[in-house]
This record gives C-alpha cells, sequence and structure tokens, in this order.
C-alpha cells in the first residue's frame, strides 16, 4: 500500500531547511524555523543540553518508545586564522571535500549576529598569474576565504566584528529539475528532515498517531560522528534517517529507498533491518539493500556510546555525497513510504 504523498510540501521543506545555514555545532538559525515548522501540526520542540532538538509524538501504545534520527547538521568551515593581508584561513567542519567547494559562496557568522559572505578560492587562484593554479592541492593549508568587503589587512577583518572560532556555512545552490531531479549541497540530511516533517504534515491530515510513542531527533554532530550518541532511556530502537550511496558496489540508485545493512563499523540490527525490508515491501516501495564504506549514521554512534538500542539506517540515494549532490524525488518519495510504514508499523 503506497501512501498519498504530499510532495510538493516535501521539496517546499526541502529548500526552506537548505536555505537555514547549520555546519556542524551551528544551531542558533535552525531551531527556530524547526519550532515554526512544527507549530501547523500541533508538535512543540523541545532540547537536550547539547542543543538537540526533539518533537515527540504519542502512540497508540506508549508503553514502548522508538527514535526517529535525521541530523541537523551540515559540512561546513570555521575560522581558524586570519591572514595579514586579510583573507581568513579555515578549518573544516565534517567531511570537506575542498575540490567540489572551490569558487562556492560561502557566509562567515559572527558571534554578534553578523553575516559576510566571501569567496572559497584556493590560494594559487588564478591561471593567468599562478604556475601551480591547476596542481596546487585543495586542503585546509591552500584554502582561503576572501570576503566581498573592501578589505586589505587582518585588521580590516578583525574591525567587522569577525573572530577565530567563527562558523562559515557554504552556498546550497537548490534545484529541482522538470523531470525531478533533486539537485542540492545538503541532501545529506536536510531531506530526511524534510521528510520527517512531511510524515508529521500526513499523520496530522489523517487524523492518525504512530504504533508507539515516537521521538525525532535532529542532532548536530553527526557529520563529526557523535550527534546519536546521546539517547533517552525510554528508546528500545533508534533508526536513522539519512543518504544512500551509489557507486560500483551499490545497488542502490536515486529512485530508490536504500536500506544499510552495514556500514564502515557494524552491521546494523537484524530484526529492526529484517523489519524494514517487510515495511518496504508491504508498502509498494522501490528499495536496495546495500553495505556501505566510508560511510556511518547517528544509528552506529548510539551503538558506540553504549546505548541499550536496537539501531537500523535508510534514505534516499545520492550522487557525489559532500558535494553537489543529486537525487530524484521518486528516492524521496520511496523514503517517505518506508517511513510511513515505520512508525504506523503497517
Amino acid at each position: 500500500m503506497k501512501f498519498q504523498i504530499d510532495m510538493d510540501y516535501l521539496l517546499d521543506c526541502f529548500r526552506r531547511l537548505v536555505d537555514t545555514p547549520s555546519p556542524v555545532g551551528y544551531y542558533p538559525l535552525l531551531n527556530p524555523v524547526l519550532e515554526e515548522m512544527a507549530e501547523p501540526f500541533g508538535c512543540s520542540v523541545t532540547y537536550d543540553r547539547r542543543g538537540t532538538p526533539y518533537i515527540t509524538l504519542d502512540g497508540e501504545d506508549n508503553s514502548r518508545t522508538v527514535l526517529v534520527g535525521a541530523h541537523a547538521d551540515t559540512i561546513g568551515l570555521i575560522v581558524r586564522r586570519v591572514d595579514a593581508n586579510g583573507m581568513i584561513r579555515v578549518r573544516q567542519l565534517g567531511g570537506v571535500n575542498y575540490g567540489s567547494l572551490e569558487g562556492e559562496t560561502v557566509t562567515v557568522h559572527t558571534r554578534d549576529g553578523r553575516r559576510y559572505t566571501g569567496l572559497l578560492a584556493c590560494q594559487s587562484h588564478s591561471v593567468h598569474v599562478f604556475d601551480d593554479a591547476r596542481t596546487l592541492p585543495r586542503d585546509e593549508n591552500t584554502m582561503v576565504v576572501i570576503l566581498d568587503e573592501k578589505i586589505s589587512s587582518k585588521e580590516d577583518v578583525y574591525a567587522m566584528g569577525i573572530r577565530n572560532g567563527d562558523f562559515v556555512s557554504i552556498e546550497p545552490r537548490c534545484q529541482v529539475t522538470e523531470n525531478g531531479y533533486l539537485k542540492s549541497r545538503f541532501i545529506d540530511d536536510k531531506a530526511a528532515i524534510a521528510c520527517c516533517f512531511t510524515m508529521l504534515k500526513y499523520l496530522h491530515e489523517n487524523g492518525l498517531k504512530p504504533k508507539y510513542r515516537t521521538m525525532l531527533a535532529f542532532p548536530y554532530n553527526e557529520e563529526i560522528g557523535f550527534g546519536g550518541t546521546y539517547v533517552p532511556e525510554e528508546v528500545s530502537e533508534y533508526v536513522a534517517i539519512d543518504i544512500g550511496l551509489i557507486g560500483p558496489d551499490y545497488e542502490g540508485d536515486e529512485y530508490k529507498v536504500s536500506i544499510c545493512v552495514k556500514d564502515k563499523a557494524s552491521p546494523y540490527d537484524y530484526d529492526l533491518t529484517t523489519r524494514l525490508v517487510e515495511y518496504a515491501e508491504k508498502a509498494g516501495c522501490d528499495y536496495a539493500l546495500d553495505v556501505f564504506y566510508r560511510y556511518g549514521t547517528d544509528g552506529t554512534a548510539a551503538l558506540r556510546a553504549g546505548n541499550n538500542v536496537r539501531s537500523a539506517a535508510f534514505g534516499m540515494a545520492v550522487y557525489c555525497s559532500h558535494g553537489m549532490e543529486r537525487t530524484h524525488v521518486k528516492g524521496l518519495e520511496n523514503t517517505m513510504n518506508l517511513l510511513l510504514a515505520y512508525v504506523l508499523d503497517l
């Protein structure tokens, strides 16, 4: 049984989320947006001491609590120093691929709320000027932020309120083609959050409750490996909604929902993963089972931290992870059908 999903809402939700910066550990801008998005469905947002937002739904049976996690953080950058000429040097937040970011617009967020755009460039930025413009490695030692301001010194930058430790977000450049391809940075994992809110909309409009008490969690530290390390004591299983991968070893593609059987660390729970396969088949999902390398989710982070939970993971597969990612609305639709089948236990 396929569900009637409001894909227009899902894509609008994604656009709003992806246009709200939230690099690793930076939550001041996104948390108010999540609160505003939850309000029409009669939901409130609560927080733990790490700033992780939660939405908790009563179930038909509140004797069990399950958790669906979709991480709110994206890869990003942080100011580490300002050179004498006013160019900003950065450290990466998460698995940044600098080759995919060269020439992109970035925004520096100061602690007093000011924002300044700039260009992320290689220090050997022009083939007309530098002999090594094509060959110099693109990494933390060679990439700089050139602010879109008239500056010539470190003092000019400091006078703008910029300091070491300021967060730097990256322009997402979201677009949806007429034939349904979604191209954007940070499909990982803003698309998963959009699926969670679309699920809330479906439940609200159809007068439904989840089978069990269900917590939605949106951690801000998944990209550095510990977003799911804290799990509320009452939670018995942690299902991470995260991107799937596309490559020679994998059966997933942009049109399917990928169910991850194992990541870089360990297999996911056998019984829970088997249930996801059964839900996918009952819901008529086009799905793939895959074993991912160089990949992990908050579900694994929860296990590493010693939480007494089952864990599993699934989500839409993308090309070019941690770059300009691409998926298809069919992949989102299949992910949504599996998510609803899971929370409704159908």
